[in-house]
């Protein structure tokens, strides 16, 4: 099944294809080995509340969500070969093209929901 992510704080779409990892492996793996990461496109990482992007080709836009879907904590233009935070509360993260959530005007607190596309 595809997703979108929506930020319904400001009523956007924030990818129109997510892809989630919730597996060991794929959590595991992340974005790791990917050329680029499409305008549009996003990897939901569940459950998750710190990441790294050893192996990586680009650089990506971090959002950690808790539970209900709420930004509590945003990394812009996070770089390839860096550690990430440790972020208590957090239950998942999406990951998306750097840029993009300066681009929509997304802030800390904002309501993330994911929905079938």
């Amino acid at each position: 099944m595809h997703l979108r992510a929506i930020n319904k704080t400001r009523n956007c779409i924030v990818a129109q294809e997510v892809t989630e990892a919730k597996s060991f492996a794929k959590r595991l793996k992340g974005l790791m080995g990917t050329r680029e990461l499409p305008v549009g496109s996003a990897l939901h990482i569940l459950p998750c509340n710190s990441i790294h992007s050893f192996f990586m080709r680009f650089a990506i836009d971090v959002a950690f969500l808790d539970k209900q879907g709420k930004i509590l904590h945003m990394l812009h233009a996070f770089p390839p070969w860096r550690l990430g935070p440790v972020v208590w509360g957090a239950r998942s993260v999406l990951e998306l093209r750097a840029g993009t959530l300066e681009f929509l005007k997304t802030q800390m607190g904002d309501w993330i929901v994911f929905e079938a596309n």
